[in-house]
């Protein structure tokens, strides 16, 4: 919780230096695009569990993310009770069954085609672990008074990102799953009204029969998503 008191600047030296040459940039830059091409989005997990801990880790990896005005404008709530996510996966698949009734609109449900979704999200239950994200719109001085968050939606995307990596360098997989509306997470998860639910996470072990779409393999060439002015 910030303290009003606490608002001050002071400059500390770089803490955690890192210096290398030209050769260990590009041996490191590459084995960061080895270690994360091999990462994927699967549907069918393992009733493998997962440790605690291994969870509250990967947490703290994303909470060190960067911020804007350094507000950290996020809340991560990790779900192993098999009820809870019963309840989630209810909720949530009366959304999706309405999405793809038509409320996506034709050329979203085309769209989805390649990748073979429906409204059943079977992951929600058997997954180990969700991990539901909210943005926090805003916070509180300790005195109970508001401030706002800035760049909420930017930051909070930064910090998934990295817990989604977080997650796969400790060798879990993970689903990405944004039913709209998702605002019954905050009564299941007695979140506040000053945090709106982004994405929910389904992290585990991938099922020994695991597949993925064969387009979710086709990525576009760097010459489509770089450009470089030198």
């Amino acid at each position: 919780m910030f303290a009003r008191s606490h608002l001050t600047y002071e400059a500390l030296p770089l803490p955690d230096r890192i210096a290398v040459d030209d050769t260990a940039m590009r041996a490191a830059a590459q084995a960061a695009y080895d270690d994360i091409r091999t990462r994927h989005t699967v549907r069918d997990y393992a009733e493998t569990p997962v440790p605690r801990d291994v969870i509250e880790s990967c947490v703290m990896a994303a909470g060190t993310a960067p911020s804007g005005a350094n507000h950290q404008p996020w809340h991560f709530v990790a779900i192993a009770d098999p009820a809870l996510k019963a309840r989630i996966r209810e909720e949530a698949e009366l959304e999706e069954q309405r999405f793809y009734d038509g409320g996506a609109g034709d050329e979203w449900l085309k769209a989805l085609e390649p990748i073979g979704t429906d409204a059943s999200k079977p992951h929600l239950t058997t997954a180990p672990w969700l991990i539901v994200i909210f943005a926090q719109r805003w916070g509180a001085f300790d005195d109970g008074t508001r401030f706002k968050n800035y760049h909420v939606p930017e930051s909070v995307g930064i910090a998934t990102g990295f817990l989604i990596w977080a997650l796969h360098r400790a060798g879990l997989s993970v689903l990405t799953h944004t039913p709209n509306p998702m605002k019954f997470l905050n009564g299941a998860l007695d979140r506040p009204a000053s945090e709106k639910p982004t994405m929910i996470l389904a992290v585990g072990h991938a099922a020994p029969d695991a597949t993925v779409p064969a387009v979710a393999k086709i990525k576009k060439p760097l010459t489509e998503i770089l450009s470089i002015k030198d």
